[in-house]
């Protein structure tokens, strides 16, 4: 599958995966959600909900360090700049053959255009936060993320999940 398919299927993802609402219980269910993931397949990652300016979830797993952490913060940047997920903001600069820092001026020490962040969508509010994980490869943060939210809203991963990578 290519870069164009790939960013067709995370606006598709980013249209359907649409919350009631977000507060403190409902990001507590996801990064919950998330961190049962993890530790039922033997991941190490950090997980972050938040609203823009209010962290609703942190979790760090065994075998992190502060460089996910970092990761997670500079992800969850790209997002509440552009309001999309961290992943599509990525091959976008990507088909362009540019960067954030060249295109937008944004450093690469507070702005990662990696996979793994993805827009927390309130129906009739609008983007009003993000959901990031940190400590896989960046295509498998994103589709955890997405498989999380799937499971939470009701929606068929399989559906919405991007197709295997081609080598």
């Amino acid at each position: 599958m290519g870069l164009s398919e790939d960013l067709e299927k995370i606006a598709l993802q980013e249209r359907e995966l649409r919350l009631p609402h977000l507060d403190a219980n409902f990001a507590w269910d996801l990064g919950s959600r998330i961190r049962a993931m993890a530790l039922e397949r033997g991941l190490t990652l950090v997980i972050d909900v938040r609203r823009f300016g209010q962290p609703l979830f942190y979790a760090a797993l065994e075998g992190t360090t502060p460089d996910n952490a970092e990761w997670v913060r500079r992800k969850s940047n790209v997002v509440a700049r552009f309001h999309r997920s961290s992943y599509a903001v990525g091959m976008t600069l990507k088909v362009k053959s540019t960067t954030l820092l060249e295109r937008y001026g944004l450093p690469v020490a507070d702005y990662a255009a990696d996979g793994g962040s993805f827009p927390l969508i309130v129906e009739g509010a609008g983007i009003v936060g993000s959901v990031t994980v940190s400590g896989l490869p960046q295509r498998d943060d994103h589709h955890l993320v997405v498989e999380a939210l799937c499971a939470l809203l009701g929606r068929d991963f399989r559906a919405l999940r991007l197709a295997p990578e081609s080598a």
